[in-house]
């Protein structure tokens, strides 16, 4: 193998995976470097993917047990077989990293499997055991991603007090969790549990969930999460934990600040990510991460070393796989000389919990603190038939736009397929369509969907007309 390459990506989660088929079919000659056995980073091996399969798999059987009665199926002696409900997550896996394979060996990209380390800024070492190979490459692009953060006084042994990682593979269901954080790791990883029978604690620090998003959206996920009987402790600091044999202790300040003591089977901490650039001697090409860890940018993505950019995680910005993707085609066409945009003002938000969340643009919170007129649309699932049918009538979809010339400011939802609905508003928004523009196009009827037209007619001084 011939190991002289034009661009070299470091990492292969979504950023690192896109950006090199980005660039391989801009012409040039590729190679990806993976630490790990198999394609796909965090995302496809213990992130997005696993997570939404196991989502997918403990709301079917919600279903079943809630509310497949009332559409006439009637079972008898339910029961979850835990070795398959893992066992299909783990064949989902398998699935999608064959497929990045293919693609790899499609785009004709070198894959080198080892922990890459620059030598300078035009070499690159890749160790994988006592096997060790010298890439040269015209550019770099690092994707090497993140890897869970913890907090002080909290030592993970990955045994009882565990990451989103080990939550995936448990050897049995656990009768009783505590996950510290209520953003969107901690709910959908309590969603999991909760549906298929563990008692389930949320302890957050500050007085909402997914706080980063609308706050009427943490509102309702609060109330979604209470109905399948996790414990939500709000505004609670945790002060410590630690690992008790069987179980796991935790120690945190209520509300009141009063000190209170839980032990459950497991402590998940899902309190975030950091960046992850452990072993890429970045000193070695003079780059000098940040405090917080990241790797400081251009606005081509390019470090402070001519031929090197870095995507996703380890740069600034939310950590979203998509945004990675993005950025990973981004830093591909910068490099052979095209002119790409990004806007990440309409990156989408998702939360995978049921019903799903979804958002894009601003915040009612955000648009009041910057003195911004704005006028809302709000439309409930209660009201729509399709949502009535599916027996998914929870949820509502806000639509915040500019009084003066009808733009669309942001659009927030929670409700079914969410994650899937919130594709038209990104759309209307980055094209500048008006609210008028969008509720007066077609929409299928019946479909969820149709919750976005007349929340977009009530933003626009109209009245609800569908059902």
């Amino acid at each position: 193998m011939d190991n002289q390459y034009d661009v070299v990506v470091i990492g292969s989660g979504p950023g690192g995976y896109v950006a090199a088929i980005r660039a391989a079919q801009l012409g040039s000659k590729v190679a990806i470097v993976e630490k790990y056995n198999t394609l796909g980073g965090t995302c496809t091996n213990v992130g997005c993917i696993p997570t939404k399969a196991l989502l997918d798999s403990s709301e079917r059987y919600h279903q079943a047990q809630e509310q497949f009665q009332a559409h006439g199926i009637q079972l008898n002696g339910i029961r979850l077989d835990f070795e398959q409900f893992i066992r299909r997550k783990a064949d989902v896996i398998k699935q999608n990293t064959a497929g990045l394979a293919y693609l790899m060996k499609k785009n004709k990209i070198d894959v080198h499997t080892g922990t890459g380390s620059f030598i300078d800024a035009t070499h690159l070492r890749v160790v994988a055991g006592e096997q060790e190979t010298i890439l040269t490459g015209r550019y770099f692009i690092i994707a090497t991603g993140s890897k869970p953060s913890s907090l002080p006084g909290i030592s993970i042994d990955k045994k009882r007090i565990i990451t989103s990682t080990e939550s995936l593979s448990l050897p049995a269901i656990p009768a009783s969790m505590v996950i510290i954080g209520g953003g969107v790791i901690g709910v959908e990883l309590a969603s999991i549990y909760a549906r298929i029978g563990t008692r389930v604690t949320i302890i957050e620090y500050t007085d909402s969930l997914i706080a980063t998003m609308d706050r009427e959206l943490g509102k309702a996920l609060y109330k979604t999460l209470s109905a399948l009987k996790i414990n939500i402790l709000l505004g609670s600091q945790v002060q410590g934990a630690t690992a008790q044999g069987e179980t796991a202790e935790v120690r945190y300040l209520d509300q009141q600040g009063q000190a209170q003591t839980i032990t459950a089977d497991y402590c998940l901490v899902a309190v975030g990510r950091r960046p992850y650039t452990d072993g890429l001697h970045l000193e070695a090409v003079g780059i000098v991460p940040e405090k917080n860890g990241k790797i400081a940018v251009n606005a081509q993505l390019q470090t402070t070393v001519a031929n090197i950019y870095a995507i996703g995680d380890v740069v600034a910005g939310p950590m979203l796989a998509h945004k990675a993707e993005e950025e990973g085609t981004f830093a591909a066409e910068i490099i052979h000389g095209h002119h790409p945009r990004i806007n990440y003002q309409l990156i989408p938000s998702v939360v995978y919990t049921w019903p799903e969340v979804a958002a894009v643009g601003a915040t009612e919170e955000q648009l009041k603190a910057q003195g911004i007129t704005y006028r809302v649309g709000k439309f409930p699932y209660l009201a729509s038939a399709r949502a009535r049918a599916s027996m998914d009538a929870e949820g509502f979809v806000k639509v915040l736009v500019s009084p003066q010339y009808g733009e669309i400011l942001g659009v927030h939802i929670i409700g079914p397929r969410a994650a899937d609905v919130i594709a038209q508003p990104v759309a209307a928004i980055e094209h500048e369509i008006t609210v008028e523009e969008m509720f007066r196009i077609s929409y299928a009827h019946p479909t969820y969907a149709e919750a976005l037209k007349d929340a977009y007619l009530m933003a626009g001084g109209q009245g609800a007309i569908n059902i």
